[in-house]
């Protein structure tokens, strides 16, 4: 059931990531936020893993606060976002380095930051073929790893989902994450 909860998050990412845009778009950033969520629900999340999905960047992109997300929106999705987390140090340290570390995190990563997370990635790697479509290699460039360190996480990703989360989100990702990775090779 979803309730005032999911419109009191939506209203608490949309004033946290303010102005923000995609990376080399002038697209809002709350538009990923809702695909998230979106994907989240289509995954059978219930409304607190949507009101995560919603949030999931929040305390690593914004000033939110980990207490401030307790207060609003309970324990359970707290600890989900800050799972999602790459890191919140500031300034954060080399994106590999990241990369490797929410990898490895994945492993004993829960069932419910399993979801979110699939969900954010699969639908970062959708914009990113997407967009490579639109403006070839280029759209690379917008991002702290190169094309092939980017290539190469967005493959783990898959491979790590599939075996931990099985299912039609992993295996969407898996498509995309391959078909990414043949329009790059033809382009070559």
């Amino acid at each position: 059931m979803i309730t005032q909860r999911l419109a009191d998050a939506l209203d608490f990412a949309v004033r946290a990531h303010g102005d923000q845009v995609r990376k080399g778009t002038k697209i809002p950033y709350v538009s990923h936020l809702l695909g998230v969520a979106a994907l989240v629900l289509e995954g059978g999340g219930d409304e607190e893993l949507a009101i995560a999905g919603l949030l999931h960047d929040v305390l690593e992109d914004t000033s939110a606060t980990s207490s401030q997300l307790e207060v609003a929106f309970g324990s359970r999705v707290t600890r989900i976002v800050e799972a999602c987390s790459d890191t919140q140090e500031k300034p954060k340290p080399p994106a590999r380095e990241r990369k490797e570390r929410y990898l490895a995190h994945l492993q004993e990563a829960d069932p419910d930051t399993l979801l979110v997370s699939l969900a954010d990635k699969l639908h970062n790697a959708r914009t990113l073929l997407l967009d490579f479509r639109t403006g070839g290699a280029a759209v690379f460039q917008r991002f702290h790893l190169s094309r092939e360190d980017t290539l190469w996480y967005y493959s783990e990703l898959a491979k790590t989902y599939r075996a931990r989360r099985p299912g039609g989100l992993a295996d969407e990702l898996a498509r995309v994450v391959a078909d990414l990775n043949q329009e790059v090779e033809n382009l070559h």
